[in-house]
């Protein structure tokens, strides 16, 4: 670190300071350079380190420490004002709101001695000459702060009648500061009304809208708007994140996240800000902290979740009732204290108010990815039980469950296959044990624990078999050997299951006929007979031979029950599925149009019948079908379908996968805001599946672009970001880390923040450089040489750019080898590494490099129009060397600088209009396509010829621009809004000439 020698690097070190992160470091910086600026013996320098110094504490968690700095610039501008310059006279007066806001959030300052600071504030600036709307605003906030309703709406009411003068906070800080109030009133639109322009951008500042963003969001629940909420909170949390100094807007996201059913990302934010349960400097922020931590600990302990890890203050570990217990007790005290300066208990009621709230909203997905270590935050809740059974006449044992109720709820759920049949079945179980039962209870018991076991029930299913012979059923004994070689088929052993369902069928069948069972039991083996012959249609996909006998297998199905379901729901979905499963064997002889159609029959039986959770299935394998056929229509409305009859009963992982194929096909017709949506759900039960890595990177990978084709930068980056941990290219396909890195640069550069655009494009850029095809390779290193060049990193600019350069050279892609070429041309002139713009000692390093880089884009462009393959590619390069010849003149004229010789000056603005001079011819041979580059170039001629003292060329150049555009619009159908603004450029070129004395003749533009 240079020592501080003079002034002027004593303001370029506070100058440094100032853009360094907020926090300690920065604090103690700056006071390095209060002593630093004693040692110059010049009281502007002193003045100027305390202002520093001051708002630096101020930005941070150090506010307290304010008062010093504060209290000696005061003191100097009683002595001598006359030290002070006008902009230091300013801030002097500017940071007294700083500093009454201040004392309110410190409860060792006495409430009287704040009311004095309030007066005197009021007289200094009545005495300055200023407004009192600054001084009505710091009265409103202590009336508000010891909970005065009365006081602070008069002082509200004042505050908003005074009149906006220098000394008025900006337009964001009084925004949001009127809004809160309405907000704490109750008043949540009016509120959200006042932060409308902070919110979308109209007012910012260093603070906002980051504030206005966090106190937006209880309101927007309140209010429902859950969608702006979500919104709200993901562009918030990115602005504060970093800002040490923001703890009670941080706070504010801990609170949403706590009040959403997002615990786990409430866990996630304590984790990122450790200090934040011990920094004393403010004591407001830190109660407003600690009462949202209890908000959240006690969320967790009422989850029965007490007992869960959390993280905490530093030193032990913690858990969730044991923070809890604690942060309640450091908030209140805290409170206390306050309430003890102010004489009132409003802290101590608000506090407790905030850290009762109730969710507002039971689930609200987010669409980021949460840390491995909290995901589970929330109890997998248990399978949803059956509907209650119906009323017996014999009460039950007290303490014991009621078997019988059990067993005929459980019955009445698998005759008529409806959800959780098996649960029940399960629960009757357990009841019974120790009871004795009859064979055919115990049967039914040991069906439905084999159902539940998959491929692992096969012995299950045979002992079922026996106890249904027992019972004196044979024919539910063969439907139980049936549905045994139906699961060792999806099991694997296909051929074991053909030869093990081949008896119980031909037994059936004979039973059948001789009237010793019924159709249902029959249907049964007849359908866990076509379903395992299917099986092996799958195994073997190429044999007719297989595929005929297992379609005769379902078509004997279709003829045992079709005509015969009558009310029988068992048997209407026998029907139901055998009419799908055909669909399937057409799809395996690549028949997908009837597989289509039978897929859609079999769904829409199912829904006739009742029965339209068991249409999922088909409803999706139709609309994958569909997809592959081009009717995107018919696929979108079966997964719509699908959705809809799953409801309830739907898995999350099924759930995930409808939602992000609706996504991409919503997003392919575009509809960007509805696709967003889908992906957004697709992402939250992929989570909930357990699936965050594999198909929840997906989903998050698919709404970050939705998000961006929104516009939406912020919440595009916060998601992108969060789903590139877990995409991998063995997982995903590098294509897809390549497009989310890509979207990421975007949004990043959308947002100014360009060194960690040019991060991630070049990453991207590293990945596509391994690829067959190289034009994403091409552009991403394009685009990084464009965020590098807006980071201000000249010299990783230009070989970005010149990689670039060399792979559209390699590609054939003239018009991306000459704007690289342009590009490093205007870096050149620059300057690189701190050079001078101009070079060497002399300034013509910089100017010749740029110059030989713009002559080789001229030449690539007029060698390519010779072998132009057609007219659109011919054009196109015309148009690029239009261009280049525009930005060939502009860039010579700014080269010129002061330390120039008018000779040399003149020959370069002499060139420059040349340049300028073609790039109007080859943008006039386009035609009225080109309109207004042509008329952009003449202007930029008439401004040279003006300054080198031909006005009466540069006026003509003006009205013929004012010519070109009577009487029509614009540009073709494109761009309606230049031919207004070529007007205006023209009408000011000739009323600057008409005011210059001499008639126009001067001295070159920049001299």
């Amino acid at each position: 670190m240079s020592e501080i020698t003079d002034f002027d690097a004593l303001r370029r070190a506070m100058a440094e300071n100032a853009e360094q992160p907020e926090g300690p470091a920065r604090n103690a910086r700056a006071e390095e350079l209060l002593t630093a600026a004693e040692k110059l013996n010049i009281p502007l320098a002193v003045i100027e380190a305390l202002g520093h110094q001051l708002k630096v504490y101020n930005y941070s968690s150090e506010k307290g420490k304010m008062f010093v700095p504060f209290a000696r610039l005061l003191r100097m501008w009683d002595e001598r004002p006359e030290d002070f310059d006008e902009y230091e006279t300013h801030s002097l007066h500017w940071v007294f709101k700083w500093v009454s806001s201040g004392m309110l959030d410190q409860p060792h300052i006495p409430l009287a001695s704040i009311e004095k600071w309030l007066g005197e504030m009021e007289r200094r600036y009545r005495l300055a000459g200023h407004s009192e709307r600054a001084v009505r605003s710091a009265e409103h906030s202590v009336a508000a702060h010891v909970g005065d309703v009365a006081r602070a709406e008069r002082a509200y009411a004042a505050w908003l009648a005074a009149d906006r003068d220098s000394m008025a906070d900006c337009h964001a800080c009084e925004l949001h500061g009127q809004g809160w109030w309405q907000a704490e009133l109750g008043r949540d639109a009016e509120a959200l009304q006042l932060w409308r322009p902070v919110l979308d951008g109209e007012y910012a500042c260093a603070h906002e809208p980051h504030t206005a963003l966090a106190s937006s969001l209880v309101p927007l629940l309140r209010l429902g708007r859950t969608d702006e909420a979500r919104a709200n909170h993901l562009r918030g949390f990115r602005l504060v994140r970093a800002m040490e100094s923001m703890r009670g807007a941080y706070a504010e996201h801990v609170e949403f996240c706590a009040l959403t059913g997002n615990e786990a990302r409430g866990l996630e934010l304590l984790a990122e800000r450790p200090a934040y349960f011990t920094d004393d400097g403010h004591p407001q922020s830190k109660l407003e902290f600690l009462s949202v931590v209890t908000l959240l600990m006690d969320r967790l302990t009422g989850l029965g979740l007490g007992d869960r890890q959390v993280p905490g203050p530093a030193g032990r570990e913690w858990t969730a009732r044991e923070l809890a217990a604690h942060a309640r007790a450091e908030a209140l005290a805290l409170a206390a204290r306050f309430d003890e300066r102010n004489g009132t208990t409003y802290v101590s009621e608000r506090a407790r108010a905030r850290m009762a709230r109730k969710p507002l909203v039971e689930r609200l997905p987010l669409g980021v990815r949460l840390s491995p270590g909290v995901r589970s935050v929330r109890p997998v809740p248990p399978p949803a039980p059956p509907a209650p059974a119906p009323p017996v006449d014999a009460a039950p044992v007290a303490g014991r469950p009621d078997l019988p109720a059990l067993l005929a709820e459980a019955r009445r759920l698998s005759d008529t296959l409806r959800p959780g049949a098996v649960e029940a079945w399960a629960a009757a179980a357990a009841a019974a044990e120790g009871v004795e039962l009859d064979p055919r209870d115990r049967a039914e018991m040991a069906d439905h624990e084999a159902m539940s076991l998959g491929p692992e029930g096969v012995a299950l299913f045979e002992r079922a078999a026996g106890l249904y012979a027992e019972a004196g059923d044979p024919g539910e004994a063969l439907a139980a050997r049936a549905r045994g070689a139906y699961v060792r088929a999806l099991a694997g052993d296909v051929a074991g299951a053909v030869a093990a369902v081949a008896d119980p069928y031909e037994e059936v069948l004979a039973l059948y006929a001789a009237g010793g069972t019924g159709l249902r039991q029959t249907a049964s083996v007849l359908m866990g007979r076509a379903r395992t012959l299917l099986r092996r249609a799958h195994e073997e996909p190429g044999s007719d031979a297989v595929r005929a006998e297992a379609e005769a297998a379902v078509r004997e199905v279709l003829a045992l029950v079709d005509g015969r379901t009558g009310e029988d729901v068992r048997l209407a979905a026998r029907a139901a599925e055998a009419r799908a499963m055909l669909g399937e064997l057409a799809g395996l002889a690549g028949d997908l149009e009837a597989a289509a159609e039978l897929f859609a029959r079999g769904a829409a039986a199912f829904v006739a019948a009742g029965l339209p959770w068991f249409a999922v299935e088909y409803e999706a394998r139709l609309a994958s079908l569909a997809h592959h056929l081009g009717d995107m229509a018919e696929a979108e409305r079966a997964l719509r379908a699908a959705l809809e009859h799953g409801g309830a009963q739907l898995e999350a992982p099924g759930r995930a996968q409808l939602h992000l194929q609706l996504a991409e096909l919503v997003g392919g017709r575009g509809d960007a805001v509805e696709a967003a949506g889908h992906a957004l759900e697709a992402a939250h039960w992929a989570d909930e599946a357990g699936e965050s890595a594999t198909l929840g990177a997906w989903a998050r990978q698919q709404l970050g672009g939705f998000l961006l084709r929104q516009g939406r930068w912020a919440e595009a980056a916060e998601v992108l970001e969060s789903a590139l941990p877990e995409l991998t290219a063995e997982t995903h396909g590098d294509g897809a880390v390549v497009q989310t890195l890509w979207w990421l640069g975007d949004c990043l550069s959308e947002l100014g923040e360009h060194r960690a655009a040019a991060e991630r494009r070049l990453q991207a850029a590293e990945i596509a450089r391994h690829w067959p095809e190289q034009q994403d390779h091409a552009t991403l290193a394009h685009l990084a040489g464009e965020s590098l060049a807006e980071a201000g990193l000249s010299a990783e600019a230009d070989r970005a750019y010149a990689r670039a350069g060399a792979l559209w050279r390699e590609l054939g892609n003239v018009p991306g080898l000459v704007r690289s070429l342009r590009a490093r041309a205007w870096l050149a002139l620059d300057g690189r590494d701190g050079q001078d713009r101009r070079g060497g000692p002399d300034g013509r390093g910089g100017l010749e490099d740029a110059r030989g880089l713009m002559a080789d884009a001229v030449r690539a462009c007029e060698t390519a129009l010779d072998t132009a393959a057609d007219e659109e590619s011919r054009q196109q390069l015309v148009a690029e060397l239009g261009h280049t010849h525009r930005q060939f003149g502009d860039l010579l004229a700014r080269s010129v600088t002061e330390e120039v010789e008018e000779a040399s000056a003149r020959a370069a603005f002499e060139e420059a209009l040349a340049h300028v001079l073609l790039s109007a011819e080859v943008f006039a041979s386009l035609g009225e396509s080109a309109l207004h580059s042509r008329t952009g170039s003449e202007l930029a001629a008439g401004r040279l010829e003006a300054d080198l003292g031909r006005p009466a060329d540069a006026a003509a150049r003006a009205r013929a621009v004012l010519a070109a555009y009577e009487g029509q619009g614009g540009e073709g159908t494109g761009n309606n809004e230049a031919a207004p603004a070529r007007r205006a450029e023209a009408e000011q070129l000739l009323r600057l000439l008409a005011d210059q004395p001499d008639g126009g003749a001067g001295s070159p533009p920049g001299r």
